[in-house]
Order: C-alpha cells, then structure tokens, then sequence
C-alpha cells in the first residue's frame, strides 16, 4: 500500500477505504476510473492485505458456470478451512446482467466477498441491486508528480523494473513522458521501458533518456476517451455547458479534443445545432443558420476541412447573447397539453376553405392581420390568456420583446373593450 500511487482522496491516511482495507473489514467494492490508474494493481494489494482467499475472475472471458463453481468453492474453503473468500472481477462492465444477478444471493448470504473493477460508470452498467450493494469508489487520473515518482521508481528498481539497465532520465524528457500519458500509468510505463530497451549505452556504458528519445517512444498522444462511456458523454457535456457559458475558449478546447480522438463529425454538428436553438434561441435566431450551415458543411466535405466549420460555429454560438426562452416556451405548452389542457380551436380560427363551413361557425368572425395597419389587429387565438413565452431583454430578443409587449397589451385592452 506504501508504494501505490496516487488516489489520496480515498486511501490517504484515515480515509474510509484505506482504513477499511488495512483492517481487513471490506465488504464489496467497485473501484471505477479511467484506463491506468491502477483500479487492478489496488486490487492485488488488497489481496495481500487480507487473509481470505483471493480469486479473480475475468469480465471478459468468465462465464455464469465460473462464477457459481467460484461459490461453491467458497463454500467449502469456509467449511473446512474456516476461511473466506475474495472474488475480483476485472472488467465488471463486460458482464451481462444474467452474470451479475448469479453474484447477489452470493453476497446477500457472506458467501464472497467481492472487488469489482470498471473502466464504464457503474450507475449506468451495473445493476442496481449490484451497486447497491457495493461501495463504489471512484479513481482519478495520476497527477505528474506521481508519474514522475512512478517513472523514477521504476529506473532504480533492479527486481521490478529497469534498474539493471543503468538507466537516468532527464526533467525535460520525465516531464513530457508524464505530461503526454493523461495520468495513466501504464502508457507512461511501457514508454519509459521503450525508450530504455530501444536505446544504446553512450561511452561510459549508460542509457540516457533525453527528450529526443522520449518523444519517440510516444509517437502521439493518445486521449482518453471512449466512444459510448463516461469520456464521451461528460466531454460533450463540457462543450455544450462551455457555449452556454459564452466561454469560446473552453468550449474550442472541448471541440478539439473530440476531433481529436476521433468523435463522429456528425454527432458533434447535431449537438451544435440543438445548443443553437436550445442556449442562444430568439437571442441571435442567425445562431440557427450558422449551425445547420455547418451541419450541411461538414457532411459534404468531412475531415480535416471540417474542424475549421466546427470551429467557426462553436465559436458564433460561445459568442452569441443567450436566451432558452423558446426552449422553455415549447416546453411548458407541452406540459399544459399533457396535463390536460387541452383546448379547442376557436371557431374564427377554424378551416373555412370548403362548402358549409360558414353555417358552422367556422371562420366567422376571423380578421385578417395584413388589412390592418402594421399588419397587427388584437385577435387573440388562444383562449385563457396563458402566456408561454416570456422574451427576455438579450441581444435581438430585445427588439421581440418592446414589440410582443406592445400586442400584449393591444390584446388585453381589446379584451377589456369587448362586451361582457
């Protein structure tokens, strides 16, 4: 435990689950993070902790008859040996649901003790009854200081690392090592044992790693980022918040960490044009036009051309005033009509275009906007008076809303006017 890593905020001096695992106390858990940080080395460590018995299983290659032989193992090593069992499953996410449920009668009964490791958040692929069940912890990325210490560590250790190669390492080339990885260890690892076995002893019988040598152990820098989990939805969350935002700095950076990691064009030109009429709405409506302009743009021409498309309308839309009125205006008459609100058509306002339709009542009474001066007349078409949409003072909204304000209040007079 003294050698692991980062992940202070949860095994640092008195937190929980260190505390947990050094008395030997834990019940189930599920350790979630990224790539590389170290959810299965955290794993073994308890398991040398601990004095149950250790097994693991795989989430990829396990099946439903592996687990329950694991139970029944378990079983009898607490009958005759009067000792428990610990069973970790790396990848819980590739379980299926079937395979998880074998797990629970298991767990309700003290049957196991279980570890589970997932790189996908578990709240949305783990059961329920599963994560409940669980303690879930979650692992962040490693800081550069502890890739470095890591880096370090594993140049001098003659047993577990590079440390028989005589090996030293500049700051220069320590510091892109650690700075290119994205806080997983193990990239930052297998670059540093590239660098060492790829290159030749200098005249005194040494290898140095300069920044030369370590640029050309990572090649390019791969982020992390998965297309259907956790990297995707919260790095397309961070974009659409930062145009919402009017922050074009953050949300050109969100931008191009999805292109590039290789997001679908698409699905990032769909997301622009739902935030241009959801966040700058009936503030600049030309938002809506730059953005279906470049949804249009980036299907006919694709990449690398179409970043310049994409930045050009993520920045408009950061830079535009803002207003969600027209989001919420859709959104509340929605609800009315759902809840029951449900009104008739006028009769003034009804189709009249066939025969008989007068002697119905039907278009009676319709005044025609444009025969009036401004091509307004206070004819109000909904009945009640319920106002959905509430314009707010924002860029061109502004100019909508001195105008409705005027008709609202032609409307209301004419109905005070009307005969009782």
């Amino acid at each position: 435990m003294e050698e692991y890593a980062g992940q202070s905020h949860i095994l640092g001096e008195g937190k929980l689950l260190r505390r947990a695992v050094m008395a030997d106390r834990f019940s189930s858990i599920i350790l979630y993070g990224p790539p590389g940080v170290g959810k299965t080395t955290l794993a073994h460590i308890i398991s040398q902790e601990t004095k149950a018995r250790f097994v693991t299983l795989s989430g990829v290659e396990s099946s439903v008859a592996d687990i329950r032989k694991e139970a029944e193992t378990a079983v009898k090593f607490r009958q005759l040996n009067h000792q428990g069992t610990v069973l970790f499953v790396d990848e819980l996410h590739r379980f299926n649901k079937a395979q998880q449920d074998v797990l629970l009668p298991h767990l309700e009964r003290g049957t196991l003790r279980f570890i589970g490791a997932t790189t996908h958040n578990p709240y949305f692929y783990v059961n329920s009854p599963l994560v409940s069940r669980s303690q879930v912890f979650t692992l962040e990325p490693l800081g550069m200081d502890d890739l470095q210490k890591l880096l370090t560590r594993a140049l001098t250790d003659e047993e577990r690392g590079l440390g028989r190669w005589k090996a030293t390492i500049t700051d220069e080339a320590l510091r892109h090592l650690s700075n290119v990885s994205d806080g997983d260890a193990r990239k930052c690892l297998n670059a540093l044992e590239l660098a060492v076995l790829s290159s030749r002893p200098n005249a005194e019988g040494r290898i140095v790693i300069d920044l030369a040598a370590a640029e050309e152990s990572v090649q390019q820098k791969t982020v992390v980022y998965d297309g259907d989990g956790d990297a995707h939805y919260d790095t397309i969350s961070a974009f659409i918040k930062s145009i919402r935002a009017s922050d074009p700095d953050a949300a050109i950076y969100w931008l191009a960490k999805m292109l590039y990691a290789g997001e679908d064009i698409r699905f990032i030109a769909r997301r622009i044009v739902i935030a241009a009429s959801e966040d700058v709405g009936m503030a600049d409506s030309n938002a809506l036009r730059v953005a279906v302009a470049a949804q249009q743009a980036v299907e006919f021409i694709g990449m690398p051309e179409a970043r310049i498309i994409l930045g050009h309308a993520t920045i408009y839309l950061a830079t535009a005033p803002k207003s969600n009125r027209a989001y919420q205006a859709i959104d509340a008459a929605l609800e009315d009509v759902k809840q029951g609100r449900t009104l008739p058509v006028p009769k003034h306002l009804r189709d009249s275009h066939y025969k008989g339709a007068e002697s119905l009542g039907n278009g009676v009474g319709y005044l025609y906007p444009h025969d009036y001066e401004g091509g307004f007349i206070p004819q109000r078409c909904l009945e009640g008076g319920r106002q959905y949409y509430d314009p707010t003072t924002n860029g061109l909204e502004g100019r909508v809303k001195e105008r409705l304000d005027h008709y609202r209040q032609q409307w209301e007079k004419a109905a005070g006017d009307a005969p009782k």
